[in-house]
């Protein structure tokens, strides 16, 4: 659930991105996650997904390093992309919190680093090492 103003846009770094509306300070919580918006599902619960279904979800889930579900951000938060130079700092699993690592200005693009959490991204990111 995000916690601070955001809209969502255009972004230079990928299709549509997460922007704050409003300063926000270093040490803000940003997002946390909140059974009451967010969806986790287990790979057995993809599984019965059609094949439209699942593609769609895997568009916008991250597969969570810790809990090893995939979880859905319910609101605009699944349209944050990824950055080596992110200005949000993930805390992953049970209780998967969303800091701002710096004071972010208002029309800023709100950014993560996908490698810390998302196992998804880290197998991408050891394949695309291995070929090098």
């Amino acid at each position: 659930m995000l916690l601070v103003p955001t809209r969502i846009g255009p972004s230079k770094i990928h299709g549509i991105g997460l922007f704050a509306a409003k300063p926000i300070k270093k040490g803000a919580v940003v997002w946390r996650f909140a059974p009451e918006i967010d969806i986790v599902l287990t790979p057995a619960m993809l599984k019965r997904l059609s094949p439209v279904a699942h593609e769609q979800i895997m568009a916008y889930a991250y597969h969570d390093d810790k809990t090893k579900e995939f979880v859905l951000c319910g609101d605009d938060a699944r349209f944050m992309n990824h950055s080596k130079n992110a200005n949000v700092i993930d805390r992953p699993g049970n209780s998967h919190i969303s800091i701002a690592a710096r004071d972010i200005s208002p029309g800023e693009e709100i950014t993560c680093d996908y490698h810390l959490f998302d196992l998804l991204a880290k197998r991408h990111l050891h394949r695309n090492k291995k070929k090098r």
